[in-house]
C-alpha cells in the first residue's frame, strides 16, 4: 500500500504536500492515520511537477524512505508549479524496491501513481505490446492507462477502463489511481480511501494532509474529474 497527493491550482511548492503540512506525505511515511494496509510506507518515494520551460513534467524518484533523502527538504522548497503529484511507498510482498518502480510512472506529459495492489496478469494482458517501467505491478497499471491515452481515449476513460476490467479480473485488487498533465487531474477509489479539498484549488490524497474542515471523503469506486473549469465525481 501507499500514499499520494497531488495538487491543482495557483503555483505552491512540492513541500506543501510533503512537509509543510502537519499530516503530510513526509509523515505519512513513518505514521500514516488511515492506511489499511501495512503501517509505514518506507520503501522509496516520488514527486513530479510541470515546469513552463519543459513539454515533460519533472520526475525525482529515490528507492529509499522520504525521511532519509538529505536533499529533499530543499529541493521541496524551491520545487514549485500550479500541478504537483508526490506518492510514498510501501512495497507489495515480492515487488522489487528500486527506483523504477516507484510511482509517478510517466508517459509524455502524463504522470500516475498507483496506490493498492493488483494481479499483474491482468495488468500485463491490459497494456498488451506496451513496455513498463518497472515488473511491479503499479508499472503495468500505469503502462495500461498509457496505452489506452495513447489510443484517443481521455484520462478519465482510460482510468475507469483499467480499474474496472483489473478490478474485475482480481477482486481482492486495490486500485486507487492519482493522474495528471500539468492543467488536469484524474483519480480512482477502489479498494482504498481519497480525500479532496477544493478550498483553494484542486488538492486530492490519499487521507487529509491536514485537520482543517475542508476535507471529503470520495465515496469507493468512484472516478474523480479536476480541471481549471471545476470537479466532477462519478461512480465507477
Amino acid at each position: 500500500m501507499c500514499r499520494h497527493a497531488a495538487w491543482l491550482g495557483a503555483p505552491r511548492s512540492v513541500a506543501s504536500l510533503v512537509s509543510e503540512p502537519e499530516h503530510g506525505l513526509l509523515r505519512q511515511s513513518y505514521a500514516p492515520r488511515m492506511q489499511r494496509h501495512g503501517l509505514i510506507n518506507a520503501d522509496g518515494f516520488g514527486i513530479g511537477w510541470y515546469d513552463a520551460g519543459r513539454a515533460e513534467p519533472v520526475r525525482y524518484r529515490r528507492s529509499v524512505p522520504m525521511w532519509a533523502d538529505a536533499n529533499l527538504p530543499a529541493l521541496a522548497e524551491v520545487a514549485r508549479s500550479s500541478c504537483l503529484l508526490a506518492a510514498v511507498r510501501s512495497a507489495s510482498e515480492g515487488m522489487p524496491i528500486e527506483e523504477s518502480a516507484t510511482a509517478p510512472f510517466a508517459d509524455g506529459a502524463w504522470l500516475l501513481s498507483h496506490n493498492g495492489r493488483v494481479a499483474r496478469g491482468p495488468v500485463r494482458e491490459l497494456a498488451g505490446d506496451a513496455g513498463a517501467e518497472s515488473t511491479c505491478d503499479a508499472a503495468w497499471v500505469a503502462a495500461a492507462v498509457f496505452v489506452r491515452r495513447r489510443a484517443g481515449l481521455t484520462l478519465g476513460d482510460a482510468l475507469s477502463e483499467v480499474v474496472v476490467t483489473a478490478g474485475a479480473k482480481d477482486p481482492a485488487g486495490r486500485l486507487n489511481l492519482l493522474a495528471c498533465d500539468g492543467s488536469s487531474l484524474a483519480a480512482t477509489t477502489w479498494g482504498d480511501t481519497l480525500f479532496l479539498n477544493l478550498e483553494d484549488g484542486v488538492l486530492v490524497a490519499s487521507e487529509p494532509l491536514d485537520d482543517r474542515s475542508g476535507w471529503q471523503a470520495v465515496p469507493d469506486r468512484s472516478l474523480v474529474l479536476a480541471s481549471i473549469d471545476g470537479v466532477r465525481v462519478q461512480p465507477l
